[in-house]
């Protein structure tokens, strides 16, 4: 029986998705997710049905606030809770301060209420989960793909993480306040459904050539959406509702995928260690840039990397680079953060030999079934051109010198085999570089 992507919403709500690798019954643990063509009137009966309790912080940033904010705000006060504003001037950075601000403001309140996207979000579900309270979710533009997910990229001392956080109790999404979003964070939630294939691919990557584990599921969870999706990319920046509720659905069972298996892999591999070097090394002077714009191009250049490298057959050397290294490189308290990462998947001798003995015996084999789930640089540049999204590191105001160097140096800031590692161990990165 075909099981399309809302029914499978339903039994991952229910716990009783069949988890294609096991055979097992799984399920998540929010309990709400509604996605309508408007909630308006209706915010404080879904937040209510959740038994958060009386007291109830509402989180925004200004903009929100005004779009969407304000509205939940009196639905929840009408349904005899009493709310806890918290509205951030200006949208804030999700790192340590802010999360610290939102535990201090809302240290009476029963549970917290988001409303934004990616940054609020993110901050609420991290600062929630250590006051080890609940937390629901208002979406205000279908931008990224962790409204569900259980982990939160919040930057500590200048270093993004994705750090282990909670799930929502409830998401809610009227279609109608996200088809009215800036265009950009439509692109940018496009952008971010776009990385399944290099995400698969990386992540196919490291169980075939070292035996990480992998699973089947949060890929199987996205079949449905993900085609009619990015062959409707022109349709969805047009106001389409049906391929904006696509977008939505491909979002949420994209966290889901994370939150069932407990870590970021299938939605985050090399593109996104591309992106958070961006992010912590570029400074405060470029223009504003989402998330997912930003993943948008670094997709395209792993999309092209894993094409160049499935093409030839690696030939693996050690790593040389040392603790002295990347202390030059990033400072002491950085550098030695990044070591301890790098450390997991340092190539020494002894490993390369037995990479390349598998590579020698198995490479034909792996790299079919690699490409088997992968799309075409092509195919996904038509997406994202059809959306009228950015291409280049230009187009995410970033030099094409800085972008070089983050393709190159992206694998040392986190313990996660990639494409961009199989390329620097077998001399081929640098060569590539220019190329992708």
């Amino acid at each position: 029986m075909i099981v399309d992507g809302a029914e499978k919403i339903k039994r991952l709500l229910a716990g009783a998705y069949v988890d294609p690798d096991t055979g097992n019954r799984v399920g998540v643990a929010t309990k709400s997710l509604v996605v309508e063509p408007s909630l308006a009137g209706f915010e404080g009966e879904l937040v209510a049905a959740l038994g958060f309790g009386k007291r109830i912080a509402v989180i925004s940033d200004e903009t929100t606030h005004r779009v969407l904010g304000r509205r939940v705000e009196k639905s929840i006060e009408a349904s005899q809770a009493v709310v806890q504003s918290v509205v951030f001037p200006h949208p804030p950075h999700p790192d340590d301060e802010a999360v610290e601000r939102v535990r201090k403001e809302t240290a009476g309140a029963d549970a917290l209420v988001a409303v934004g996207s990616g940054t609020i979000n993110d901050i609420c579900k991290y600062a929630s989960a250590l006051e080890s309270k609940p937390y629901a979710v208002f979406a205000t533009a279908p931008s990224m793909n962790g409204y569900t997910s259980v982990n939160a990229a919040i930057t500590q001392h200048g270093h993004k993480l994705s750090l282990p956080a909670q799930a929502p109790t409830g998401v809610f999404f009227d279609l109608k306040v996200l088809s009215q979003a800036p265009k950009r964070l439509i692109r940018a939630g496009l952008g971010d459904s776009l990385c399944r294939t290099t995400a698969q691919a990386d992540w196919l990557l490291a169980h075939l050539l070292h035996d990480k584990p992998f699973c089947e599921l949060p890929f199987e969870l996205l079949e449905d959406d993900e085609a009619p999706l990015f062959d409707n990319a022109a349709a969805l920046m047009a106001g389409d509702l049906e391929v904006m509720e696509r977008l939505v659905r491909t979002l949420v069972l994209a966290g889901f995928g994370t939150a069932i298996i407990g870590h970021s892999q299938p939605a985050s591999q090399g593109e996104h260690l591309v992106s958070h070097y961006i992010d912590m090394f570029v400074g405060d002077s470029r223009p504003l840039v989402y998330h997912g714009e930003q993943v948008g191009v670094t997709t395209l250049s792993m999309a092209r990397l894993q094409e160049a490298m499935l093409e030839t057959t690696p030939l693996v050397v050690p790593d040389t680079a040392t603790e002295a290294d990347f202390r030059r490189r990033y400072g002491d308290a950085l550098g030695v953060s990044c070591w301890a990462e790098f450390q997991g998947k340092r190539v020494d001798a002894a490993r390369a030999d037995a990479m390349n003995q598998r590579l020698a015996e198995r490479w034909d084999a792996m790299r079919e079934q690699i490409a088997g789930a992968s799309l075409s640089s092509s195919y996904l540049t038509g997406v994202l051109k059809a959306a009228g999204a950015g291409l280049t590191p230009r187009d995410i105001h970033l030099s094409r010198d800085f972008y070089d160097t983050a393709l190159l140096r992206s694998r040392e800031i986190r313990n996660r085999y990639t494409f961009i590692d199989l390329a620097a161990n077998s001399r081929q990165l640098e060569r590539l570089i220019p190329l992708i």
